[in-house]
């Protein structure tokens, strides 16, 4: 994806990467659609999974974390 060297992003950059909202990203994290990790209160994402991510063909980001309501 980039040649930083980085290895780990924050959210608000996994998202720029991937071309969608940093709330977006968070639904993927939360559904655990896209692994993330944990160092102190920030919470980073493996330029690997952002790779395996982009490379995978998808729903719709909220139709499979929102349940409807009854």
């Amino acid at each position: 994806m980039s040649a930083t060297g980085k290895v780990l992003y924050t959210k608000r950059e996994a998202a720029q990467l991937l071309s969608i909202s940093v709330r977006s990203l968070d639904y993927l994290i939360v559904s655990q659609e896209l692994p993330a990790r944990r160092i102190g209160r920030r919470v980073l994402v493996h330029r690997d999974s952002i790779e395996q991510f982009a490379r995978r063909d998808h729903m719709s980001i909220r139709a499979t974390v929102v349940s409807p309501v009854e």
